[in-house]
């Protein structure tokens, strides 16, 4: 099993950015692909980005040209880089991965809220 912890969020103002990080624990190894999802009040959980375990990325319509997904590989951490936020990026964001053969993690959430 692995375990998720995401960190870096908070309040920002439209046109701000922030970068959460994602820490994983547990069987690093058997991790097949790991994304970030997100939450707003009243909807449904959404993916955000992901990244496989080879490094290949891919990202939803809202979050091309201005979110990017990486990965540090030496501190088992994925990152979210957010720019040019806007007040309808106001959400739970989550961090899930896929490890082998078939399990699903998830972290806590971290809040992100942009305001004025």
């Amino acid at each position: 099993q692995v375990q998720l912890v995401e960190s870096g969020g908070g309040l920002v103002q439209p046109g701000g950015s922030l970068r959460l990080s994602c820490a994983a624990s547990g069987s690093i190894r058997s991790i097949a692909n790991m994304a970030w999802y997100r939450q707003a009040p009243g909807k449904q959980r959404e993916l955000v980005a992901s990244i496989t375990s080879g490094g290949s990325t891919s990202y939803v319509d809202f979050a091309k040209g201005r979110f990017t997904i990486s990965r540090d590989v030496g501190v088992n951490t994925v990152y979210l880089q957010m720019n040019s936020l806007k007040p309808e990026d106001t959400a739970i964001y989550y961090c899930h991965a896929i490890s082998l053969p078939m399990y699903i993690s998830w972290g806590q959430g971290t809040q992100v809220t942009v305001s004025t």
